[in-house]
């Protein structure tokens, strides 16, 4: 069971937009590389089937990365992410300024889904953070919800559950496979 603080639930049905950082939260942070030196990382479809729930049900979602590799464009196109949310840039508190000033949604609005110190000050400013299970200690502290998931294991599906229940949008989004 996921741990969630005592107002996670008021926090999550306010949820219309999720960010989600890629390496730690996508992924479980492990790199391989090849004797050439190609890189690549694994992906779980489980979070696949969280990003369908959450846009299916209205709510967009973005990946926030420092740098965007080709692994993460080729997850994004499976993931069905349009390509405007798929950013790239190491000053995440300034993409967060620039979308919200683009949108007018406002933090309340925002969940952010993070895993490392460099993710603190956005999860720290978003209405609902999120981290996962082996996440640094201090996203798990200042996380509403941390996952039973660890990172690149289900992280995304578990969240998009959490949201999607707290606002009643589950049972619909499963009517789709009954």
């Amino acid at each position: 069971m996921a741990n969630a603080k005592a107002d996670a639930v008021e926090k999550a049905k306010k949820v219309k937009f999720v960010i989600l950082d890629i390496h730690g939260i996508m992924t479980d942070n492990t790199l391989f590389y090849t004797q050439d030196g190609v890189k690549s990382e694994g992906f779980s479809l489980h979070d696949r089937m969280g990003i369908k729930a959450l846009m299916d049900e209205g709510i967009g979602v973005s990946f926030l990365t420092t740098k965007i590799s080709r692994a993460d464009e080729q997850m994004a196109k499976i993931y069905g992410l349009p390509p405007e949310n798929l950013w790239g840039q190491g000053a995440k508190m300034a993409r967060v300024d620039q979308f919200e000033n683009e949108t007018g949604l406002k933090d309340e609005d925002i969940c952010y889904a993070g895993d490392e110190m460099i993710d603190l000050a956005v999860m720290k400013r978003s209405g609902f953070a999120v981290a996962p299970a082996d996440g640094s200690k201090e996203a798990r502290d200042v996380a509403d919800l941390v996952t039973t998931a660890g990172g690149g294991r289900g992280v995304v599906r578990e969240l998009a559950q959490f949201i999607l229940e707290t606002q009643g949008k589950w049972e619909n989004f499963l009517g789709e496979f009954k």
